[in-house]
């Protein structure tokens, strides 16, 4: 082949190193489209969220995951263009370039932008889920103590409490506001519910306030996520949501009395 007809081809982007950049390429591009289009809204092994608050961090993590796909794509896609555009063909010095401002520029922008949008996004989402309610419509005290929990329903004076042996069950109303307020008796405990996508400490002499507004009936595994003695294993319980109408026919049969 003339070299003229090199040169030409060249020109024209039909070398073999631009076809295999291109290939990378577009291999990138493949990979990251596969992953967002295997589903509408993929979980990534995370639980969605059995209440409002719950589904509101499940979705900042699930934005989170994109925005790191997006990123991570975005990297090794250049990453293989390098590769593939830039081998060495021959030992010859290349062209050396000092510096390319607009893409420092670039690179340093874009980053910021990403983390700005991510801590707002964050901060969105905490403040949704620290929200109180000034009309709640269920109130419960939970007190955790080594090594169980104990229920207090005060409107009704309810009390459910749970030992070594027994396990006890929070309930609550679906589609309703109940207001949690979370204290410990002894040591650090960690107030964990995850198809919630909630955990908090229990601390002692500290009272936390937050609200529940629970979207799906069902019952879920609740759990201790400090180490809090011998017994911490032990420290479990159960969360049940049920209608409205079933939970204040629970209500009024569980009146004044202390179930354990």
């Amino acid at each position: 082949m003339k070299r003229s007809t090199i040169k030409t081809a060249l020109v024209k982007g039909n070398s073999p190193a631009r076809k295999g950049a291109r290939r990378g390429a577009t291999l990138a591009g493949l990979a990251i489209s596969s992953v967002m289009l295997a589903s509408c809204s993929p979980a990534f092994g995370a639980y969605r969220g059995a209440t409002t608050q719950g589904r509101s961090t499940f979705h900042l993590f699930q934005g989170f995951v994109i925005a790191s796909i997006f990123v991570g794509g975005i990297t090794f896609g250049l990453l293989f263009f390098v590769l593939l555009r830039f081998r060495k063909k021959s030992d010859a010095i290349p062209k050396q370039r000092h510096s390319n401002v607009k893409i420092e520029i670039l690179y340093t922008v874009i980053p910021i932008l990403i983390v700005v949008g991510l801590f707002f996004f964050t901060v969105k989402v905490e403040n949704k889920v620290d929200a109180l309610s000034p009309t709640p419509n269920v109130k419960v005290t939970v007190t955790a103590f080594q090594w169980g929990w104990k229920f207090y329903y005060p409107a009704t004076n309810t009390t459910v409490i749970g030992s070594v042996n027994h396990y006890p069950q929070l309930v609550l109303p679906e589609g309703e506001t109940t207001a949690i307020t979370l204290v410990s008796q002894d040591v650090v405990h960690g107030f964990y519910i995850p198809a919630f996508n909630f955990s908090r400490y229990a601390l002692p002499g500290v009272v936390n306030h937050f609200d529940f507004n629970p979207t799906s009936a069902g019952t879920y595994i609740g759990r201790c996520s400090q180490l809090c003695g011998l017994y911490h294993s032990e420290m479990l319980f159960s969360v049940k949501v049920l209608s409205a109408q079933q939970f204040q026919s629970w209500t009024t049969s569980q009146a004044g009395k202390v179930t354990a």
